[in-house]
């Protein structure tokens, strides 16, 4: 088995891809979302547990219920993304909006540092969005 997670804290979702499951195996939603919701339930100082309910959504790879043996690819939609449609953006835009809560000092223990260091990023959020307790959501789903 092979996975490969995708998204950022603060994006539209999150998307996880596996390949190597076998057809035939009873596969649902909600198998994953009793999971997910015990991640939501556990220890954590943000209120961003409290915006997000997390739900699973397939997209590939199970069909009525079973595997296909295909890639399974799932998807957690961010609802939290609404606000964060300028900061967020994939498209370019005015420079004065990606100053906007652009990330200059890293955060001490997370991984903003490295990722900044490694991909001589100026603006921190790249780095810091793909290391955030919420990107945790998909490896929880996989």
């Amino acid at each position: 088995m092979r996975y490969l997670t995708a998204g950022e804290s603060h994006g539209p979702r999150l998307t996880a891809i596996i390949e190597g499951i076998p057809a035939g195996l009873p596969l649902t939603a909600e198998d994953i979302n009793e999971d997910l919701k015990r991640r939501q339930g556990g220890y954590g100082r943000g209120g961003r547990m409290k915006i997000e309910s997390d739900q699973v959504v397939f997209t590939s790879g199970v069909r009525h219920g079973k595997t296909t043996g295909a890639p399974i690819t799932m998807d957690v939609i961010n609802k939290d993304h609404q606000k964060w449609l300028d900061i967020m953006s994939a498209e370019d835009i005015e420079d004065r909006l990606k100053s906007k809560r652009k990330i200059t000092h890293p955060r001490p223990g997370h991984a903003d540092l490295v990722g900044g260091i490694k991909y001589r990023f100026d603006d921190l959020r790249n780095s810091l969005e793909r290391s955030s307790a919420r990107e945790t959501t998909m490896r929880v789903a996989v």
